[in-house]
């Protein structure tokens, strides 16, 4: 887990988080949402954690009896705000969810409980959730077993997401693990989304502007001169999407 002040420098490149950040693929959120049990199979209250600019959060919009987004940075939740005007939006964090106890049937952090305390966000996630609920952690990971997308991370370089694991984060009492799966799947981007991603890494936005432009450099270069993306307007980025289930 790295500085949560480190997490919030994303709101200086908001724009390009929602440009170039992936969204979650819909059978996630289906096996989500199938896991999920309330009264007279009644659509279930959602809260998304750590919502940045909405790109889980836009999922359950349409799926859920209500929808809210909690956001420390308030840059992001300002984009946030214009692009799902519907949803209830909170400055807040997993440690300090400005709800009352009980008021969740689904509670979910996308790409995000890397940066919390472990600790203190299961008391948390619990206290919200009301009895039966269930917390959904997710990871959209890149699948280098393509070429040109291992090519990408030997040039930029791994993120703390990548470096987390992904596959059984931590979690503490009262919560205790439930289900995982794992999903494949493609997002197609072009070339100034592909920059964009890059751009709206943590890392990236904290380096000094020598060092940004040249990384952004190699990745003009890589663009240009891999053969499996030099001379394409779009590009088929594929992922892995990894869920983990835990309930009280």
């Amino acid at each position: 887990m790295k500085d949560q002040q480190h997490a919030r420098v994303f709101g200086t490149e908001a724009t390009a988080y929602e440009l170039g950040r992936p969204g979650y693929p819909v059978d996630a959120v289906d096996w989500i949402l199938s896991h999920v049990d309330t009264d007279e199979g009644t659509p279930p209250d959602v809260v998304d954690l750590g919502a940045g600019t909405g790109k889980l959060t836009a999922s359950f919009v349409g799926r859920a009896a209500s929808v809210t987004a909690v956001e420390p940075d308030v840059a992001m939740l300002a984009t946030l705000e214009a692009r799902l005007p519907g949803v209830v939006a909170l400055e807040g964090s997993a440690e300090a969810v400005p709800l009352g106890a009980a008021s969740a049937d689904l509670v979910t952090m996308a790409q995000a409980w890397h940066w919390v305390d472990p600790v203190a966000a299961s008391a948390e996630v619990a206290r919200v959730l009301r009895p039966g609920g269930v917390l959904a952690l997710l990871w959209n990971v890149r699948d280098e077993g393509t070429e040109w997308v291992a090519a990408l991370s030997r040039t930029i370089g791994s993120s703390i997401a990548e470096e987390f694991d992904t596959v059984r984060p931590p979690l503490a009492a009262p919560l205790r693990r439930d289900a995982y799966a794992q999903f494949t799947w493609v997002n197609r981007l072009d070339r100034e989304q592909l920059v964009a991603m890059v751009t709206s890494r943590s890392y990236v936005i904290a380096m000094r502007a020598a060092e940004r432009a040249a990384l952004l450099a190699s990745v003009d270069e890589l663009i240009d001169t891999h053969p499996q993306l030099a001379g394409r307007e779009r590009f088929e980025l594929p992922y892995l999407t990894r869920v983990t289930l835990a309930r009280v």
